[in-house]
């Protein structure tokens, strides 16, 4: 089953998160599953059926388990045991050379030998053998066994064991055995990340902060803090360095598509429907006497932004600082990029729409800073584009599956852009080399952000993971292949 979700480019842990995810799809494809003779996948056989812009094409063993539960249902059948169906002499050859044909397939040798409780062993080992195991074995082993079927198809990536170990740490939780984070994090040590820290659901301590669909760096007032929106209407504030928690904001109307933090603090809300709307309570306040506040009624700078993004609807959103309040990004179901505030200009940067933006003021030699928009798109591609510039002819990234979510920042090392896609990886690009490293925590994601000081936040539904890479950064664009599909 994973190996299915592979091929088409979704991430599915279970057969019912895999026909979920096929049912967003809306591609139209055809799935050919040969030798499905156990009724073991029957009913995900009879789930994707139901699809209509699927089409599936099964070959499973005349009296088998499969075959009596799919003859049952309304299909066309092909039975090759009819002598017109098939080549009598190219059939006997087949038979010739097959002398175990209906033999039952048998695990590969010493896989009795793994030890599932293991970290070690378990990472070295051929990670279809440990999945089938744990299939077999529904003891907990520590802990091990549930954190490597929540990371799923991502352990079964061509990888070396120190990666397979970091992806597994990210999905522990603070309830395992304390003996196998020591032990993963040794093996992890020659990873090309770092684990500053991951928050699993069910953990507390600290407690996970719950389900993060969407994720923003804090500005201003709330800098070195997470804002974090998910399946409910609390805006959460966490502290990027461990989680733990800084407060919260007052709930929205519906569940929220994005968030930004403007440089004065003020939070920005994309809401269901598409709509934008603000909260002051971190907005930094202005110095002065009460006489100068009293005389100086007027909006300020920000609240004036604000106003004219009123009537304005988008698919996503994002901030760039400036030299005044910065500005606020929009992105819309025609591909359409429109920039509002300190720049102001519009372009169309996708075909399809607009999934996720993201901005950062680069700085020039001159001392003055360039404002740089990027953008994600059901296309699968991500663009940089200056506003008052023309944006650029190529893609930062190309990918045939779509963006799901996008941060940017000037750190350190320079200025890099994350990339979260569909299918569960993300990218990590340093924007000056063209350096790219790639991360699959292994559950969907659904959010990205960066902050200033390099550090890479994940949000997932059961899990928010903060990871930062290690020292090597190239003159060439260079892709980590490890964990990328």
């Amino acid at each position: 089953m994973w190996s299915l979700a592979e091929q088409l480019s979704v991430v599915a842990r279970s057969a019912d998160e895999l026909a979920e995810a096929l049912g967003k799809d809306a591609r139209r494809t055809v799935i050919v599953l040969p030798d499905l003779h156990s009724g073991s996948a029957v009913d995900l056989v009879l789930d994707l059926a139901r699809l209509p812009h699927l089409r599936l094409v099964v070959e499973c063993r005349t009296g088998s388990p499969a075959h009596q539960a799919l003859s049952r249902v309304e299909c066309a059948e092909l039975d090759l045991n009819l002598d017109q169906w098939r080549d009598q002499q190219r059939y006997e050859q087949w038979l010739a050379s097959t002398p175990a044909h209906g033999a039952p397939a048998t695990p590969r040798a010493g896989s009795t030998s793994l030890d599932l409780s293991d970290p070690v062993a378990v990472c070295e080992a051929d990670p279809r053998l440990v999945t089938l195991g744990y299939e077999r074995d529904d003891q907990d082993h520590g802990g091990l066994r549930a954190a490597w079927l929540r990371a799923g198809q991502a352990l079964c990536q061509e990888q070396s064991p120190a990666s397979r170990a970091l992806i597994v740490s990210t999905v522990l939780g603070d309830s395992a055995d304390p003996r196998l984070a020591p032990a993963l994090a040794d093996l992890a040590s020659d990873a090309p990340w770092n684990l500053e820290w991951s928050r699993v659901c069910g953990d507390v301590k600290p407690p996970w902060p719950g389900p993060a669909t969407a994720l923003a760096a804090g500005a201003g007032p709330l800098a070195g803090c997470l804002l974090m929106a998910g399946h409910q209407e609390t805006v959460r504030i966490v502290s990027v360095s461990d989680a733990t928690s800084r407060g919260r904001l007052p709930a929205r109307g519906g569940r929220l598509r994005g968030l930004a933090a403007m440089q004065d603090g003020t939070v920005l809300f994309l809401d269901q429907w598409g709509g934008v709307g603000a909260d002051p309570t971190w907005t930094a306040r202005a110095a002065g006497s009460g006489i100068e506040k009293l005389l100086d009624q007027g909006p300020s700078d920000a609240e004036r932004l604000l106003a004219s993004l009123k009537g304005h609807s988008g698919t996503a959103m994002g901030t760039v600082a400036g030299p005044a309040t910065g500005s606020v990004v929009l992105g819309d179901a025609g591909g359409r990029v429109a920039v509002h505030g300190d720049a102001t200009a519009e372009a169309v940067l996708h075909k399809g729409t607009v999934a996720a933006v993201a901005g950062l003021s680069l700085p020039l030699d001159d001392g003055e800073a360039l404002p740089v928009v990027y953008s994600g798109g059901a296309d699968g591609t991500v663009r940089a584009w200056a506003p008052g510039h023309s944006p650029m002819s190529e893609a930062v990234v190309k990918r045939a599956c779509s963006v799901v979510s996008l941060g940017a920042a000037i750190t350190e090392n320079g200025p890099t852009l994350a990339v979260a896609w569909a299918d569960g990886v993300v990218d990590w690009i340093h924007c000056d080399t063209g350096t790219l490293r790639s991360f699959r925590p292994g559950p969907p994601v659904r959010s990205v952000a960066l902050t200033p000081e390099g550090r890479l936040l994940i949000g997932m539904d059961e899990a928010l993971t903060c990871i930062t890479p290690r020292e090597v950064l190239s003159d060439a664009p260079s892709r980590g292949v490890e964990g990328h599909s």
